[in-house]
């Protein structure tokens, strides 16, 4: 089923002081497709986990209107949306058995034992929950706890099913199982699903797509892919792993874009159609798209090498350049082959002209 947002605006009142606002959504407009897992992905604050309680009827919008295949839902109350939450706290009940928890959303719809057993059952099987279900949730680990909770919210088949940061309160390893976990079943099952997170890579994992938010409004929205290799301006490009940037004054703009930076003139793909000749603007630079070699006349820029972690597969430098306040980042992803430089080498930085992206 599709989910649709068309102008939704949530604005909250301070309870402390009547007379204040605070706009937490702001004008967030939205097609997310019948099987599509959208992500969205922002700092504290940024008005996400709002956007999710809109759609799913815990929370009124202020302006706009809500769609879910097609039907105004601006009115319907979350029960009767055909929607399902997987809550950061898993939210299972600590007095029922695995199975018991499993089956208890279809209890409440009034369907029969046996063929609530029947479903249940199937699901477990699915989940790799079968030799658990007659276990209490507090013999469970906490993946198997999140198992439960994501069969709980599928055994209902809804509509559209919603996951409020699902892996907050589980150690590094386990959040990348169960990452990994969450993306195949949601996609074994075809589930139009909305994923709630503050971790980039957890979104670069499961998402379809990405709505990557800031202070209430889309900053981008686009593929894994194109929101880190070509973001759409300073924020998304900052939020999303590291970068380099770089001032520049545009030249021309047509096919490619040419710009001056540090007294030398480049070419670069022309993906962002907001840049304009004549005007301020700036390279980003992933530090994986920078190369390390000899100091170089023909370098993009030259300086020192302050910091350098080894770490077996890659090197993590970080270059000193002078007139510049921020270090230079970059990664060498193969140093066996392309050498090791250590702290106090003079070295000059290259990238190939793919690799860079010209924002406003």
């Amino acid at each position: 089923m599709s989910v649709t947002l068309v102008k939704v605006t949530k604005i909250f009142t301070d309870q402390d002081d009547k007379s204040k606002e605070f706009t937490a959504v702001d004008d967030v407009n939205i097609e997310i497709k019948e099987g599509e897992m959208v992500t969205f992905l922002g700092p504290s604050g940024c008005g996400k986990t709002t956007t999710l309680r809109i759609i799913s009827g815990f929370e009124k919008q202020t302006k706009g209107d809500v769609y879910i295949d097609g039907t105004l839902v601006n009115d319907l109350p979350a029960n009767k949306r055909n929607s399902s939450m997987v809550f950061q706290s898993y939210a299972i009940f600590p007095h029922l058995t695995v199975e018991e928890n499993i089956g208890f959303g279809l209890e409440l719809k009034g369907m029969k034992k046996s063929q609530i057993k029947s479903e249940v059952d199937v699901i477990m099987r699915t989940m790799g929950l079968s030799a658990l279900g007659s276990r209490q949730p507090s013999q469970l680990s906490g993946g198997q706890q999140q198992r439960v909770a994501l069969a709980r919210a599928i055994v209902t088949k809804p509509r559209v099913l919603l996951f409020d940061e699902p892996l907050s309160n589980l150690d590094a390893k386990l959040r990348d199982q169960m990452r990994t976990e969450i993306r195949r079943i949601q996609q074994q099952f075809g589930i139009t699903s909305i994923y709630v997170t503050h971790d980039q890579d957890e979104a670069m994992t499961v998402s379809d797509r990405i709505m990557v938010m800031d202070k209430g409004r889309i900053q981008q929205l686009g593929t894994p892919f194109e929101i880190y290799s070509r973001p759409t301006n300073h924020f998304v490009a900052d939020f999303i792993g590291r970068a380099n940037f770089f001032s520049c004054m545009v030249k021309s703009v047509s096919d490619v874009v040419t710009v001056e930076v540090n007294q030398k003139q480049y070419q670069f793909p022309a993906f962002n159609k907001d840049v304009k000749a004549g005007k301020r603007a700036t390279v980003v630079i992933r530090p994986e798209g920078l190369h390390i070699q000899k100091n170089s006349e023909q370098a993009f820029f030259n300086g020192k090498i302050t910091e350098a972690v080894y770490l077996g597969a890659t090197v993590e430098y970080e270059i000193s350049v002078k007139g510049r306040t921020e270090p230079i980042v970059a990664i060498s992803y193969n140093p066996v082959k392309e050498g090791l430089y250590k702290v106090g080498d003079e070295v000059g930085v290259t990238f190939d002209p793919i690799s860079a992206h010209v924002i406003l």
